[in-house]
């Protein structure tokens, strides 16, 4: 992602300050760090927004965004990294992390086709399913995550050099 399209799609900060719903933040969100696009915000963000993403929780928005402020992350980015959970990728990444967490606790995974959406069955098995769906959970928020850090860190100094080179030749031919 370029750094110009980013801008095209994140909010001002002008733009969010003028939203009356967010006024009892006070100054919070008028903390510049949450709105520049540089490495270092980009990265947060997509650490944190990834971290929240496979974290399975209602509203994971919410503890998403109050870590973005605390770590000064790309609010607006770390927002929008987490919609990569919605309710189409939801069961699959669920499913992926639950048999994660089986794996690494040695326990036989259930079968997908065991699995029932209703509030009955999941009661029943909420030791059974909720343990090894945290454990996996967890630890694959924490592996993938910190894997898009560091991915995001390296392309952004690629590209940097990239550019850096490509001005250093444009410079060399005009002489």
């Amino acid at each position: 992602m370029s750094k110009r399209f980013l801008k095209r799609y994140i909010p001002t900060p002008e733009k969010i300050r003028s939203i009356r719903s967010l006024h009892f933040l006070g100054t919070v969100l008028h903390e510049p760090n949450l709105w520049h696009i540089n490495r270092h915000a980009v990265s947060r963000a997509f650490l944190i927004g990834i971290f929240w993403c496979l974290i399975p929780m209602p509203f994971q928005m919410i503890p998403a965004a109050i870590v973005a402020i605390w770590f000064n992350a790309n609010l607006p980015l770390t927002l929008a990294v987490v919609w990569i959970s919605n309710p189409i990728t939801m069961g699959p990444m669920a499913y992926g992390t639950y048999v994660v967490g089986t794996w690494v606790m040695g326990r036989p995974a259930a079968s997908i086709r065991e699995f029932k959406l209703d509030w009955g069955w999941f009661g029943e098995r909420m030791i059974d399913v909720g343990i090894p769906l945290y454990v996996g959970s967890l630890l694959t928020a924490v592996m993938i995550s910190c894997a898009s850090y560091l991915l995001v860190q390296f392309l952004w100094r690629r590209k940097v050099r990239s550019d850096w080179h490509k001005r250093q030749d444009e410079r060399n031919n005009k002489l």
